[in-house]
C-alpha cells in the first residue's frame, strides 16, 4: 500500500484493533479521524460506530467523525475499535482521533471537481411548522436516537412494526436495552446525547433487544422526507407530509402533518403486518416535569376522526419569552380515521410499547391517572395499524399530528391568533378538513416539490436543489403565521439560537429570497409587524427598529438600546435592509401600494442613510457576532443599493424629483466607494484598512433588481480574488476569522456571471453541509476550514440559499406569476 508504514504485519481479509485511552475533557469542537486505509474500514467508539469509510487511500487523510462520536465519548477511559476488510491487492490501517481547532493561517482549498448531490442531511425535518411545533431526527437512521425539537430537547416519536410476530423499530428507541437516556438537557455546544451517563450507567438487562430494521434511503424534499426500511422480508416506506405550500397560504398556516405508511412485501409470499406509532407528551412542555392532562375526542367525517389530545394541566399562554423554550401551553393531537383496524389508546409509553411487540392489543381504555408529570410514567398518544395479511399490492394506511396553540404571539400586549383559526375554525374542524384534503395535497405536493427542484437544479447546477431542499421546511418553520391587528397575515420569525429576538429586520433581510420567489404575500407579512411597530409611536429614533421583542411577545425592541437608547443599534443596518425590502414587495406588485401607508417612515430612513450611509461610524451590521466596525466597505455597500431602491419606489409611486435625487446621490456615491475601497486586486473590509478584504454580499440586490449601479468589473474582481480564498468548506466571511456564514456565501456566490463561478464556489458550501457536526438543524455560522458550527442552528435566514433562482429572471417570474391563495 503507497504510503504505508508497517509496524504489525497481517495477511488475512480482515482484521479488528482495539485500544483504550484517557480523557479529561469531552469538549471536543470538530473529532476527525486521521486514517489511512487500504480497503474498507469501520472506527467504533465505546461501541458505536463513528466512522466508515470505503476503497483505499494512499496516503493519511482527514475524515470527519458522525455525530455517534459526539454522544459516545465520556470522561475518562474510552475504547476505540478499528475494523479493516481487504479484497485485493495490498492492506493496511491506521487511525488516529485529531480535534481540528481553529487556525488562522490556512492556504486556499480547490473545491471538489465535482459537486456533492447526495447530502448527509445535518438534521432531518419530520414534523416542521413553526419555533414550537418543530420536530426533527438528528441522526442518520431514524431510529439511531429519539426525535428532538430544534433546540435539541427530545420530542419523542416511537416506532415499531410486528411481521409475522417478529417485532423491529423504525423509529425512535423505544424498548431499548439498556434504555436511550431521554432527560438530557438541550445545549447551543451539542444536541442532548443517547450516550450520556444516565444510559452509561444502567445496569444489564435481561430483557431481549428489540433488532432495528434496515434503512435503505432518506430522501429530503421540500414537502416531504421519505424513508424507506428493509422489515424482514416486507419494505416499509414512510412520507413526513407538511404541505408547506406557499401558494395555499391557508394550507401552509395550518399546524397539521400527515405520517404516511406503506407497507409491501418483497419475497412474492403474504406476510402479517402491524404497525405501532407513538408521540410523547414532551411535544406539549417546554421540561418534562410540567404536569399534563389528556382527553380523546371525535371529529365527523367519512370516516369519522379518533382525535387524542394531550397538553399541559397549568396552560400558561404566552407567559414564557425566551431562545431555548419549547412551548407549554395548547395541545398536541394525534388523529387517524376510526375505523376497524386502527386501536387508539393514552397511557404509559413502557407498557404499551411491549403490549404491542407481545403481540397483545393494546388496552381499550386509557389511562386515568392525570396529572401527571411527563416523566412520570411517560404518557403518550398511540395508534397502532393492524394491516393483516401483506402482499405485492402496497398498503397505506396514515395519521395526522397537529398542535392548537389557541394563541400564537403577543404584540405590544395583545394576544393573536394563528392564522388557521382567524374564522373561528377549532382543531377537531381543522383537522376534519386537512384529512378531506389529504389526496389533493398529497399530489399537490408532488408535483410542487418536482417542479422546485427542476428549477433549482436549472439555476444552480448539481447539488443546489437538494442543498436547498433541506432548507426549505428549516426557513418556513421558523416563522409564525397569524391574524395582525389589522385583520391581515402576519408573519413573526424567531432568531433561533442567536438570542431569541421575534421579527428581527436583519434576520428578515437575509430570510426574504425564499419568500420573494415563491409568494410575495409571505414577504409582505413578514414586514408588517415591523412597519407598524416603527410607525406606532413607541420607536422614537430616525432609524430602523432591530427588532420587536424575544419570541413570543413582540412587546417592543430589547436587543442593544431597546427604545431608551441609540447605544448598540444598527442603524444604517437596517434602515437599509427596510428599503431594500419593501422595494422588492414593490417590484413583485409592480406598483408602489404596499409603501403607501409607510411614506414618512421610508423618508426618514433614506435620508438616515444619505448622511450616514456612505462612511458608515463605528457600529454594530447584522454580522455582529465580529463586533462593532467603523468605515465598513459592505456596509456602505448595503447603503448605497438601498438609496438606489428608495429611488425606484420614489419613482413607481410618481414622486418623480425624490427619484431622480435620490438615484444620483446612489450613482456619486459608488464612484465615491470604488475609489475608498480599492486595494488592487480586490476591495477591503473597511475603507481606512488596507490589506483587508470581506464578502460583499450586498452587492447582490444591485444583481437582482437591476439597479445597474456598481459596474461589473468590481464584481468581477471580487470573485476573481473569492476564489483565491476559499478554505475546504467554504469561503471565510472576511479576513478577520475562518468562520462565514450559510446565507451569506450563497449571496456571495450568487454575485458571479459565470455559472461555473458559481458552482465553483458553492461546492465547497455542499460538503459543509454534508460533514458538519453537531448534527441539528442547519447551522449558518461554521468554521470553513472544518464545517464545525461556530454558532446558530435553525435559524430563519437559510431562507436566503434560495437567492440564486432570483438571479435568473425567467425563473423568478415563472414562480411569481403563480397566483396565491388569500
Amino acid at each position: 500500500t503507497p504510503g504505508s508504514v508497517v509496524r504489525t504485519q497481517w495477511d488475512g481479509k480482515e482484521i479488528w484493533l482495539r485500544r483504550s485511552f484517557e480523557l479529561e475533557e469531552t469538549d471536543l469542537k470538530a473529532p476527525h479521524a486521521l486514517i489511512h486505509h487500504d480497503e474498507d474500514a469501520e472506527v467504533y467508539l465505546n461501541g458505536q460506530r463513528v466512522g466508515a469509510w470505503q476503497n483505499y487511500t494512499t496516503h493519511y487523510v482527514m475524515e470527519p467523525l458522525n455525530q455517534n462520536f459526539l454522544r459516545a465519548v465520556r470522561k475518562g477511559k474510552n475504547v476505540l475499535a478499528v475494523h479493516c476488510r481487504q479484497t485485493i491487492g495490498g492492506q493496511y490501517i491506521d487511525v488516529g482521533i485529531v480535534d481540528v481547532v481553529r487556525g488562522q493561517a490556512m492556504p486556499a482549498v480547490a473545491p471538489p471537481e465535482k459537486a456533492r448531490t447526495e447530502l448527509r442531511p445535518p438534521a432531518v425535518p419530520l414534523v416542521v411548522h413553526d419555533p414550537y411545533f418543530s420536530v426533527w431526527s438528528f441522526d442518520d437512521a431514524l431510529y439511531e436516537g429519539w426525535t428532538r425539537h430544534w433546540t435539541g430537547a427530545v420530542h419523542g416519536m416511537a416506532g415499531l412494526i410486528r411481521v409475522d410476530g417478529k417485532p423491529m423499530r423504525f423509529m425512535g428507541r423505544p424498548l431499548d436495552v439498556p434504555p436511550q437516556a431521554k432527560g438530557a438537557a438541550a445545549a447551543k455546544s451539542a444536541p442532548a446525547a443517547k450516550g450520556d451517563s444516565a444510559a452509561k450507567d444502567t445496569p444489564p438487562s435481561k430483557e431481549q433487544p428489540i433488532p432495528d430494521v434496515r434503512q435503505l434511503s432518506c430522501q429530503v424534499l421540500p414537502t416531504r422526507t421519505i424513508y424507506r426500511f428493509q422489515a424482514g422480508p416486507v419494505e416499509l416506506s414512510i412520507t413526513f407530509l407538511t404541505p408547506a405550500l406557499p401558494d395555499e397560504v391557508d394550507v401552509l398556516a395550518r399546524p397539521v402533518s400527515y405520517v404516511i405508511f406503506e407497507v409491501q412485501s418483497q419475497d412474492g409470499q403474504p406476510h402479517q403486518v402491524e404497525l405501532y406509532f407513538d408521540a410523547t407528551g414532551e411535544l406539549a412542555v417546554n421540561t418534562p416535569d410540567q404536569p399534563v392532562v389528556w382527553q380523546r375526542q371525535e371529529a365527523a367525517g367519512d370516516p369519522p376522526l379518533q382525535l387524542l389530545r394531550i397538553g399541559t394541566k397549568e396552560q400558561p399562554i404566552l407567559q414564557k419569552r425566551g431562545d431555548d423554550l419549547r412551548i407549554d401551553w395548547g395541545y398536541l393531537y394525534l388523529a387517524v380515521p376510526k375505523v376497524q383496524d386502527v386501536a387508539t389508546v393514552i397511557g404509559p409509553a413502557d407498557r404499551l410499547r411491549k403490549c404491542f411487540t407481545a403481540g397483545q392489543p393494546l388496552p381499550t381504555e386509557d389511562d386515568p391517572r392525570q396529572p401527571r408529570a411527563v416523566q412520570d410514567d411517560w404518557p403518550v398518544l398511540a395508534c397502532a395499524f393492524h394491516l393483516g395479511q401483506v402482499g405485492q399490492k402496497r398498503e397505506t394506511r396514515w395519521l395526522m399530528l397537529a398542535y392548537d396553540d389557541q394563541y400564537s404571539i403577543q404584540y405590544l400586549e395583545q394576544n393573536l391568533r394563528p392564522w388557521w383559526r382567524r374564522d373561528g375554525l377549532d382543531a377537531p374542524g381543522l383537522l376534519r378538513r386537512a384529512a378531506e384534503q389529504l389526496p389533493k395535497l398529497a399530489q399537490r405536493c408532488e408535483a410542487f416539490d418536482r417542479a422546485l427542484m427542476a428549477d433549482l437544479e436549472k439555476v444552480g447546477g448539481p447539488g443546489y436543489a437538494p442543498f436547498c431542499a433541506l432548507a426549505y421546511r428549516q426557513a418556513l418553520g421558523a416563522h409564525k403565521l397569524v391574524q395582525g391587528p389589522d385583520g391581515q397575515l402576519w408573519a413573526f420569525s424567531k432568531e433561533c439560537f442567536s438570542n431569541g429576538c421575534i421579527g428581527t429586520v436583519d434576520v428578515i433581510y437575509p430570510a426574504a429570497p425564499i419568500f420573494l420567489l415563491l409568494n410575495n404575500q409571505l414577504h409582505k407579512a413578514a414586514l408588517r409587524p415591523v412597519l407598524h411597530y416603527a410607525q406606532s409611536g413607541r420607536w422614537k429614533f430616525p432609524f430602523a427598529p432591530h427588532d420587536l421583542g424575544t419570541y413570543p411577545k413582540a412587546n417592543g425592541q430589547v436587543y442593544g438600546g431597546g427604545e431608551k437608547s441609540e447605544e448598540n443599534q444598527m442603524p444604517v443596518e437596517e434602515s437599509a435592509n427596510m428599503l431594500i425590502l419593501v422595494a422588492g414587495a414593490a417590484k413583485l406588485d409592480g406598483h408602489a401600494e404596499f409603501a403607501k401607508p409607510y411614506w414618512p417612515l421610508l423618508d426618514q430612513w433614506a435620508d438616515y442613510l444619505r448622511q450616514k450611509g456612505l462612511d458608515p461610524e463605528n457600529q454594530l451590521c447584522t454580522d455582529d457576532f465580529a463586533g462593532h466596525l467603523a468605515h465598513n466597505v459592505n456596509l456602505s455597500a448595503k447603503a448605497i443599493v438601498a438609496l438606489a431602491c428608495y429611488a425606484e419606489l420614489c419613482r413607481m409611486a410618481g414622486r418623480d424629483t425624490e427619484a431622480r435625487s435620490y438615484r444620483q446621490l446612489a450613482e456619486q456615491f459608488v464612484q465615491q466607494w470604488i475609489r475608498m475601497a480599492d486595494d488592487g486586486d480586490h476591495y477591503r473590509l473597511a475603507f481606512d484598512r488596507p490589506g483587508t478584504w470581506s464578502q460583499k454580499y450586498n452587492l447582490v440586490w444591485d444583481k437582482i433588481f437591476a439597479l445597474r449601479l456598481f459596474p461589473p468589473e468590481v464584481v468581477q474582481k471580487e470573485i476573481a480574488f473569492y476564489k483565491t480564498k476559499l478554505n475546504l468548506f467554504g469561503l471565510p466571511l472576511d479576513n478577520r476569522s475562518l468562520y462565514t456564514k450559510t446565507d451569506w456565501h450563497v449571496w456571495t456566490a450568487t454575485l458571479a456571471d459565470q455559472q461555473e463561478d458559481f458552482e465553483y464556489l458553492m461546492r465547497p458550501v455542499y460538503e459543509f453541509v454534508h460533514f458538519t457536526l453537531p448534527r441539528v438543524p442547519m447551522t449558518d455560522w461554521y468554521w470553513t476550514h472544518n464545517a464545525g458550527r461556530v454558532g446558530f442552528q435553525a435559524r430563519p435566514v437559510i431562507g436566503g440559499v434560495f437567492i440564486r433562482a432570483l438571479a435568473d429572471p425567467q425563473v423568478w417570474s415563472q414562480w411569481a406569476r403563480k397566483k396565491p391563495s388569500p
